[in-house]
């Protein structure tokens, strides 16, 4: 279903430091080009039929001030909007709230970069997990959109059940955890705590069908 290590390699990642009104905060941002247009691609991130078809089902008004809800997952509220490069919301999930900011960039007439930031306050479920949480989900949903884009087609839920089950899936949830270790290590973290919050994420994504401790995707 996915190139597992052709899709883990042409993530880029980065983790980084931010301060909040309310405490620290780290930012862990995922970007990806897709052979498309920068108009296809803005439609796919923010139609609702079309994020159904590789995200999740959402519900709301997807609009400036509007509140959205992915099914089973986080809501929120559309803060910034800036047709068609990029777009800010509230991501609240389980009590917590984060911040989400998606910037898109025409690198040629059919090549378009995806770039994703989340923001997330330092809190225990940080400290227990670290940027692999919502940075494994946020891949697992990228993949999704790179199987969608080629064609416009919708996943099938079936199948996409089946592979998150699959000895590929876990490679990819491995290999993705691994490699935000490794930003963690870039950052200055300690590489017992690092590998400790890695080890602790692939385990919470690999062990139920639901694969997210901090949840980016379904």
């Amino acid at each position: 279903m996915i190139d597992v290590i052709g899709q883990i390699n042409a993530v880029r990642r980065q983790v980084g430091d931010r301060a909040l009104e309310a405490g620290e905060g780290r930012t862990v941002t995922v970007s990806q080009s897709y052979p498309t247009g920068l108009a296809d691609l803005w439609d796919a991130c923010t139609d609702a039929d079309r994020i159904s078809r590789w995200f999740l089902p959402v519900s709301g008004e997807l609009r400036l001030g509007g509140h959205y809800q992915l099914d089973g997952n986080a809501g929120g509220t559309i803060e910034r909007c800036n047709p068609p490069h990029s777009f800010g919301a509230t991501w609240e999930y389980d009590g917590a709230v984060s911040w989400i900011e998606v910037r898109l960039t025409a690198e040629s007439a059919s090549l378009t970069r995806f770039e994703l930031e989340h923001l997330l306050p330092v809190d225990a479920k940080w400290a227990e997990f670290g940027p692999g949480a919502v940075g494994i989900g946020w891949e697992l949903a990228m993949s999704g959109l790179g199987l969608h884009l080629p064609t416009g087609l919708p996943m099938d839920p079936s199948e996409a059940a089946a592979w998150m089950v699959s000895t590929e899936a876990r490679q990819f949830v491995t290999l993705s955890g691994r490699r935000w270790c490794e930003m963690q290590l870039a950052a200055g973290i300690d590489p017992e705590a690092a590998g400790s919050m890695a080890d602790r994420t692939i385990a919470a994504y690999t062990a139920a069908p639901d694969p997210a401790p901090d949840s980016a995707s379904a």
